[in-house]
Order: structure tokens, then sequence, then C-alpha cells
């Protein structure tokens, strides 16, 4: 760094809003919460951001806010947008007490809207001494440290809409923004796995025809590779180690340096198409790791006010996460900094919602878990993040590493969350797990166990087979064991309990009898899921045939194991899912709220259940594990005005079902992923229900119910 002092700057008071730093056509105003600082100063930066020009402590401070202002040099580009800067607290070295400043070490903006450098893990950039973990580090890091640049942009979003799709009609699909359009013959080069390519013509019709109405899009908040990975030669793929809440990362742009243009743009292209964007988003911990992790902001700005911390030892970090720290939400600072960066989202990037990843955590307050602690309770009343509440838009990974981490149903109504007991019970039905039939109804109708009772609607599950956490579709039915060796630990990293099975064969065969089994589990799963009451959610690339050769944990993988092949798609599994999801739309097969079981003026159930006989399951039937198959007989589907049935044989041979009375039209069965209305004729007495398949069938316009004892 250039040995010259830094100019001194002559600030005014400014006001404590908004947070960070914003031109507002004279100047800049800057606004910086720290609840236990002595000062914090402004530091500003030549345009390569090497040389420290001018700095100048906040002269305001108002409650635990510190603010200034910087009036615009009209003869310079001082003050102007475009501005690189930093900051500097000082205060007390006490890790002990919690406290980590130390005003060596530049610190980024926690609201800057831009990031600019590229974070080089030099021992200079620690706030603590390598040697010495509770004594300060004496460096100046700022020629190397990241800097913010103040930005002030304009787009030009014309018509954009949200499209508001119903929480009944909502189709989620989970994908990486990079690995769906990385390999993508439809993308021109220079786009693929970027924002830009997520919205090319190609991108976007696939989704429109599989039936996708809403994109979860894994971490785009700008992010950190962590040291271990960095010194490995591999990143963190998938983006879960947030540093910058307000940054779309520019390494998933095809033009970094306007991200956030090409983004907004991606977005109007998705809203355009009827597609809305979910971001998963991570705010249960930071980049900054645990007391050995480098100084890069909130811990230099204010470590005490922003991470929980031990009582009896407050210079260790509570890791809820996993990840090194946990941010601590009761801390007003940052339940403050994580509204503004949602509400950010939704009004300047036009996002839709949200999934928040271990979303137990923003619900921690001292003794436990709050169902309606502060988090829940701000979202609520919020002007602009209530409505996605309302509209069924946030969705709650509902679990953290922390005791009593495990939430799943526990979350406040309207609140939805990733059910991961829909899961395995699904994997455990298809795959030989143990499972019983009413867990495997239970799981099918909504989870009402852990829904109903506390007044949730069974639309507040968020039923998954495949996440990105683990083995793809395909995997699940090719891989026993994982195969993660390429991660660099020794393949102890990922889960080791997958209800898995692959079919006689481990990974890849060209055994003809194995493949085709392979393929009738695959269609049996996306049944179940697709079919089910719930919100529905695929892992983009499983309608593909989408292998990551056994890896059940690619977090670190930004490569071939990843990147979605579509040159090897599975054709005729892409017009499966495709034409699932259209009987989905058509029938709805169970519809969006709770099944009470009683009886119309018909005599017809809403919802009952068959054994294969035709009659009703016995209080026996539904414990056993045995028998995997059953059938729901559904006389009030969501859509429609004709009764449905489903049918389920987990079994490895044939079996013969027996139908209500009347013609039954097949318009789905799984063992063959052709059959449809068009294909079959109507069915009476029995319907050949085949091993490992699923079917679904249209009863008679007047029906006559099915027998309620056992056949």
């Amino acid at each position: 760094m250039d040995r010259l002092s830094p100019t001194p700057l002559a600030l005014d008071a400014g006001r404590p809003w908004p947070l960070g730093v914003h031109w507002d056509g004279q100047g800049l105003n800057i606004a910086v919460a720290s609840t236990t600082a002595h000062a914090i100063e402004l530091c500003l930066f030549d345009a390569d951001g090497r040389r420290e020009t001018h700095r100048g402590s906040l002269p305001g401070r108002t409650l635990d806010i510190w603010h200034g202002y910087l009036r615009a040099d009209a003869g310079s580009t001082l003050g102007h947008p475009g501005q690189l800067y930093g900051l500097r607290a000082h205060g007390p070295w006490r890790p002990d007490r919690g406290h980590r400043f130390n005003p060596r070490k530049l610190l980024l903006d926690p609201y800057a809207r831009q990031i600019v450098g590229d974070f080089d893990w030099g021992p200079e950039h620690f706030g603590h001494d390598g040697d010495h973990p509770l004594q300060p580090d004496p460096r100046d890091n700022a020629a190397t440290a990241l800097k913010a640049r103040v930005v002030h942009d304009q787009f030009d979003w014309g018509d954009d809409r949200p499209p508001r799709t119903p929480l009944a009609d909502t189709v989620l699909c989970e994908l990486h923004v990079k690995g769906y359009t990385a390999l993508h013959p439809g993308v021109l080069d220079a786009l693929r796995g970027t924002y830009a390519g997520l919205a090319q013509p190609a991108v976007l019709r696939h989704l429109q025809d599989l039936g996708i109405t809403a994109v979860s899009l894994l971490p785009v908040h700008q992010w950190l590779d962590e040291l271990r990975l960095v010194g490995m030669g591999l990143t963190n793929y998938w983006g879960y180690n947030t540093l910058g809440f307000f940054c779309p990362a520019p390494r998933l742009a095809a033009d970094p340096a306007n991200a956030r243009q090409e983004f907004r743009s991606m977005v109007k292209a998705l809203h355009g198409a009827g597609i809305e964007v979910l971001l998963d988003v991570v705010f249960n911990h930071t980049a900054e790791s645990d007391a050995l992790g480098p100084t890069i902001s909130w811990r230099g700005l204010d470590n005490a006010g922003s991470y929980r911390l031990p009582p009896e030892q407050r210079a260790a970090y509570d890791n809820y996460s996993g990840c090194g720290n946990t941010i601590d939400m009761r801390q007003p600072a940052m339940l403050r900094l994580v509204l503004d960066s949602l509400r950010f989202w939704v009004q300047e990037m036009h996002v839709d919602g949200f999934r928040f990843d271990l979303a137990t955590a923003l619900g921690r307050g001292q003794g436990g878990f709050e169902r309606d602690g502060p988090f829940f309770q701000a979202i609520a009343q919020d002007p602009v993040l209530a409505p996605l509440l309302a509209a069924g838009k946030l969705i709650a990974e509902p679990w953290d590493l922390g005791p009593g981490g495990y939430q799943v149903g526990n979350f406040p109504r309207g609140w939805l969350e990733w059910n991961d007991s829909f899961r395995d019970t699904v994997r455990a039905f298809w795959l030989g797990g143990a499972v019983t039939r009413g867990q495997f109804a239970q799981a099918l109708a909504g989870s009402s166990q852990r829904l109903q009772a506390a007044r949730r609607g069974p639309s507040e599950s968020v039923n998954y087979v495949i996440s990105h956490d683990g083995f793809t579709l395909r995997d699940l039915v090719s891989f026993d064991f994982r195969h993660n060796e390429a991660n660099g630990e020794q393949n102890r990293d990922g889960h080791g309990h997958n209800l898995s099975w692959n079919c006689g064969i481990e990974g890849d065969t060209d055994d003809p009898e194995v493949l085709r089994l392979r393929g009738r589990l695959q269609r049996a799963l996306l049944a179940t899921l697709l079919l089910s009451q719930g919100t529905p959610m695929l892992a983009a690339g499983d309608e593909l045939g989408h292998t990551q050769q056994g890896n059940n944990n690619p977090y670190c993988q930004d490569n071939a194991i990843t990147w979605i092949d579509w040159q090897q798609a599975d054709e005729p599994l892409r017009r499966f899912t495709a034409r699932l999801l259209a009987l989905r739309r058509q029938w709805l097969p169970l519809r969006p709220s709770w099944y009470t079981g009683l009886a119309d003026a018909r005599g017809l159930h809403d919802l009952s259940w068959l054994r294969r006989g035709g009659g009703a399951l016995n209080d026996w039937d539904w414990t056993q594990s045995a028998s995997r198959v059953l059938g729901a007989f559904i006389g009030a589907p969501g859509r429609g005005q004709r009764p449905l049935l489903l049918l389920f044989n987990a079994e490895p041979a044939d079996t013969g079902f027996v139908l209500p009375r009347g013609a039954w039209q097949p318009l789905l069965d799984t063992a063959d992923d052709a059959v449809g209305p068009d294909t079959t004729a109507p069915v009476h007495g029995q319907f050949p229900l085949r091993a490992r398949s699923v079917a679904l069938l249209a009863g008679p316009a007047h029906p006559v119910p099915p027998p309620r004892t056992s056949a």
C-alpha cells in the first residue's frame, strides 16, 4: 500500500438512514450499525482500489447507527457513484468479551451493493495474530482487501409483472444458475452458466413445456470460497457462504461488472414466460467462519452484536450452521439487515419469494426455537414481505444443527416447509426401506399429522424426493453408496443414509433389465411426487436423467459432475414428466385442502384407502410394511367432477387391483411411459397393476361408492 497518509475527510453529520452508502444526487450519505464501536471511519480509494486516498470519521451517532455525509466534489469523481470505499472500526480488542475491533483491517460495508476485488486469503486479512489467536494482527490490509462500490443505476422494467401463480398450481424447480445452462446447446457459449443464459428462449421453453411455474435458485448472493477448498483447487459451487446480502454474484454473470442489470434482465425474462423467481438465501451464517476465520465485515464492525456467542466463552461462536458461526437474530441490527436485504430483492430486483437455508436458526431466541419469535413477527407485519407470506412464497428449510434444531411442521402459519419426511417415506416405500402403508398414505396426503393440528394447509408441505443436497433421481436408483472421493474428504462427507437402491448393479450399466427397472422406478417416484397433496418440487435435471456419478454432496464440484449434460438427456423421461404435470394441472388429484373421510350426498367419501381386493384398509393393514400395494379413492379431486383412483404397487410382482363398479379410464400407468387416455380403453372389474408402478384412473360420471368393508 502507498505509505502516504490519506487526505483527511471533513464529513457532515448526515442521516442515520438508510443503512449503507447511498447517492442522493449531491453526495453520499453513510450509515453504519455498531453497538460497541468507539468510532467508525469512511475510507475512500482510487479507481483500482489499491491506494487509500481519503479517510474521515463518521461524526454522527444516533442510537447504534454511526452516520455522516460526503458532499460530492464537482471537479473530480470523489463522492460520486462509482466511488470505491471501505470502513474501519475502532473499539476494544477483547475477544474474551466478544469484541474484536482492529482498525488496521479494512471492513466491507454489510449493505454494499457491489463488491470489488478478489479475496486472496492472505494472513493480513485476519484480525487476530496467526500464532496468537487472542492477540490482534498489526498489519494493514487495505491494499488488497475487498472494497465496496457506490452504485446508482436504473433499469427499465417495462411492463414486468410478477406471475403470482396460485399456490395450488405452483410447481417448483430447484436449480443452479450455472449448472443448468453450462452445457446447454441452445445457449451461446458466452452466455452459458450465467443469468443471461438462464433467460435464453431455449431454456425458457424447456421450463414452460415441462410445466414449471417457479424456479428456486441456489444462492445468488455473492459468496466466498472457503480457504480449505481454495487450497485443494476447488470452489464453493453451491454458494452457501454469503459475503454480500445485497449483491448478485458476479461469477454467475456473463458480464461480471454488470451483474445487477443482468440479474434483473433474467428475472424479467422469466416473468415474461410466466415463471416466478425464488431465491435460496443464507441468513444463518456469514463467510467469516469461526474464531480463526478472517475479519471481513461483521466481525470487525460489531462482533458481539452480529453473532451468537456462548455466554461462558465469548471468544468462541455458537455454530448452529455447521459453518463456524451463527447470525444472532436477537440483535436488532442483524434482524434489520435480513429484512432490508429481503425487501431489496423484492423491490429492486423483482424477486417473487425466498427459500431460507437452515431456517430454524432465524427463529432461535434465548432458549431455543421460537415459533412466534421476532423474525417471524417482523415478516408477518412487513408491508413488502407479508404479501409473500400470504401467497405461500416463503419457504423454510426447517432445521439447523443446534439443539432442538429439527422443527419440521413447527413453523408459523403461511410458511411452506421442505418436508424431508415425505422424501424419506417415499424413497423407502419404492426402494425397499422400512415403511408402512399408513406412513406412505400420510406422506401422500399432505403430512396431516405434522400440519393439520397447527391449522396449516397441506400446500405448506413442500414435497420432494430429490434436492440439490443428495443423489439425483437417476443416481438414487443407480447407487447403494455415495461416491464423493472428488470432494477431497476421503468419501466421509455427504449423507450415508440415502434410502437408495442400485437395482442390482452399482453405477452405470448396459444391462437392459436393470435399465428398465431403473426407468420404471424413476417414473413411479416422479408420479408419487407430482400427484401428491402438497407443493411439489423437482430438482433440475431429474426430468433429463442427470447423473452426478454417485456424488451425493457435490457442493465443491463446479464441473461436469454437477453441470446438466443436455446432449445426453433422457427424452422419454422428459416427455413423461411433462405429461405428469399436465395431468396435475388438469385434475389436481389431491385437492389443496384437508380431506375429512366424510361422504357426500352420493355416498362418495372425499378420500378413502383401498386394499388390492377393493375393500377398505383396516387398522391392521395400516401398520404393515410387507405389503406395498394400496389405492386412494378420491371422491373429491381438486379439479373435475369425476372420481379418481390412484393405485400404487411397489412390490416386485404384478397384481390385480379390484376396481369400484363402472368403467374406469386409465390416465396414467408408469409401468409404460406412453400409457394414457388416448392409448388405453376403459377398464371394468380389475386393473392389471404392474410391478413397481403407479396408475391414475378416472371414474364414471355417476360412480358407485366402493365397499367400506375389507375384501
